[in-house]
């Protein structure tokens, strides 16, 4: 039944996806001289090679897929890349001959590649299979998986190699408890398994980018972390969400503390990349959605970081370690927030003392020199033509924009990343208070009326233009509506991970016929698979007790656990044994 669920919706969907004339630069790495940036351009299927001293584009290569990472080999001219959903591989690129010299076959959707510091193997982050492929690239093969925590989607791996630290994207298990957060899967690359899993601080979610210290001594990896545990009634100081940076020992692989990128009055909504100079003396990370570069002073943080530990009070906020990641001025005096010309900086690389972020939404490289004695004067490199953005890509962008909300500290995205799910569950004020309920997935959300699990909007348009005013707390013209309309309206099905070579297994055409048997096709019916009904399915509890619930759609329901209104159902099976 659950693996039925997981896949029959998705059955006659391919896995290749169309370039687009947009680029969307998602990553970027400069080649060892530092003279040319490699940029992975997701949504165009290709990777631009960009000349640093002239700014100008040199060549451009064809991938057979969205490209979503890249890393270059230590010991040869490779380009490793990740690119294509269920047909993922792993590309060998000739940055020589600029092409593509090996195909091998990886997970659903891989992302984030690494590479021993040998050269012999590569590793890479398998998003939809929860898991990692180890890559012998002698062989040009794939000869294991790890399993690892929900969604990887970023990892860094230790200068002897021992080492290869996980980002899981959104939290896992039950969301109806008082603890939830997403968690770095540690593996023991010679056991070829996961050590241990440590746990970012609760509310943890929507993990990106991730890195290692020059020194190799520390891992830094960017995420949000939501404050679910409060009614959603204001955005002042973090109330919703605020926007952090987790710190591991990279020898002792454990937790050192969480830092907020914020401001006190300003949030710096959607972290995504991070890196260091060379040198280490700064660490920068991409503010995605708020169109900056946050320049932060190594030595200066670690030396606070240490007094705090050791029990020294550091301001006033935080009198210990445990009020660090509650502390939205710990960065004061040693970072800065630079503003890049570009939108949606996501991928980060330095080159000496300047930073080349991944413009997403611009499709350029924006680059920004981070010495201090400098005036910072960021300049936008274009990588191609520029094509007017119509109202989907425009909607896309509004909904990853921060600069929509009031003090920037969040976007439509920081709760709907990739406007799916976050794993939380949130107190919302369209239905009362002190019921909190799951966020949903916003696939189809505007071809599946009623919205909001309780069904307190009539339809998805209403609840976008809510969403801005009481969610991000601000008035914008309906222009910007309008487009997120258009740009969620847009929203396909990615195939599910369960689906072999395309089609339900055995197992999920059984599941098929039980599904039917069983009369879950009575209300989950038609394309969508809902009846666009409320029913009281006994479900609901404290003050909702005995209130109807919304027929949810049932697509991609393999991405979107936990299940039932209040995230108290872990799996599929749950749903339909402990919670029938």
């Amino acid at each position: 039944m659950r693996q039925f669920l997981a896949m029959c919706l998705l059955m006659a969907l391919v896995s290749g996806v169309a370039a687009s004339d947009y680029l969307s630069p998602i990553d970027l790495v400069a080649s060892k001289d530092g003279k040319q940036l490699y940029v992975a351009c997701e949504t165009a299927n290709s990777i631009v090679v960009l000349d640093v001293p002239s700014g100008k584009v040199q060549k451009s290569i064809s991938v057979p897929g969205p490209v979503s990472g890249l890393i270059l080999s230590p010991t040869s001219p490779v380009l490793l890349v990740t690119c294509g959903v269920s047909d993922g591989q792993l590309l060998l690129i000739d940055v020589a001959k600029g092409k593509v010299s090996a195909s091998i076959r990886v997970g659903h959707s891989p992302n984030a590649p690494a590479v021993s510091p040998d050269g012999k193997t590569a590793y890479v982050c398998n998003r939809f299979n929860d898991n990692v492929s180890v890559v012998d690239l002698a062989a040009r093969k794939e000869v294991s998986r790890i399993a690892v925590e929900r969604e990887p989607v970023a990892c860094a791996l230790t200068k002897d190699g021992k080492f290869l630290f996980v980002a899981g994207h959104i939290p896992s298990g039950a969301a109806n408890g008082e603890f939830m957060a997403s968690k770095v899967s540690v593996i023991d690359t010679a056991a070829g398994k996961v050590e241990k899993a440590l746990v970012l601080p609760n509310g943890s979610m929507n993990l990106r980018g991730m890195c290692i210290s020059p020194d190799g001594k520390h891992v830094y990896v960017t995420h949000i972390v939501g404050r679910f545990q409060v009614p959603t009634t204001q955005l002042e100081r973090g109330w919703m969400n605020t926007n952090a940076m987790s710190i591991i020992d990279a020898n002792t692989r454990a937790m050192v503390n969480t830092v907020l990128l914020d401001d006190v009055d300003l949030g710096a909504a959607n972290p995504w990349g991070v890196t260091c100079t060379a040198d280490g003396k700064y660490l920068c990370v991409s503010l995605s959605g708020t169109r900056e570069v946050a320049v932060i002073n190594r030595a200066a943080m670690h030396e606070k970081l240490v007094k705090v530990a050791a029990g020294e009070g550091v301001s006033q906020v935080s009198l210990t370690a445990k009020d660090v990641p509650n502390d939205l001025s710990f960065l004061v005096g040693m970072k800065r927030r630079l503003k890049i010309t570009g939108i949606g900086p996501r991928g980060i690389t330095t080159i000496g003392s300047k930073a080349y972020t991944a413009d997403h939404f611009s499709d350029g490289i924006g680059v920004l020199d981070v010495a201090e004695d400098v005036n910072p004067v960021s300049a936008e490199l274009p990588l191609g033509p520029k094509k007017e953005m119509d109202a989907v890509r425009r909607g896309e962008m509004f909904f990853n924009d921060a600069t929509l909300c009031f003090q920037l500290w969040q976007s439509c995205a920081s709760c709907h990343p990739d406007a799916r799910t976050d794993g939380l569950n949130w107190d919302l004020l369209n239905d009362g208070m002190g019921n909190p309920k799951q966020d949903k997935s916003l696939l189809f959300a505007h071809m599946t009326p009623p919205v909001m699990i309780s069904g307190i909007r009539d339809k998805a348009e209403t609840a976008v233009r809510a969403g801005i005013k009481y969610i991000q707390f601000a008035v914008r013209p309906d222009e910007d509506a309008q487009a997120i309309d258009e740009y969620l309206k847009s929203l396909r099905p990615v195939p599910s991970p369960h689906l072999v070579a395309g089609k339900l297994s055995p197992l999920a055409r059984k599941g098929k016929k039980v599904f039917k048997k069983a009369r879950c096709a009575d209300c989950h019916v038609g394309e969508y698979f809902t009846d666009l009904q409320m029913y009281d399915i006994g479900t609901a509890s404290g003050i909702d007790e005995g209130k109807e619930y919304d027929v949810p759609t049932l697509i991609e329901t393999w991405r979107t656990a936990p299940y039932l209104a209040d995230g108290s159902a872990i799996t599929m099976r749950d749903v339909i044994t402990t919670h029938n």
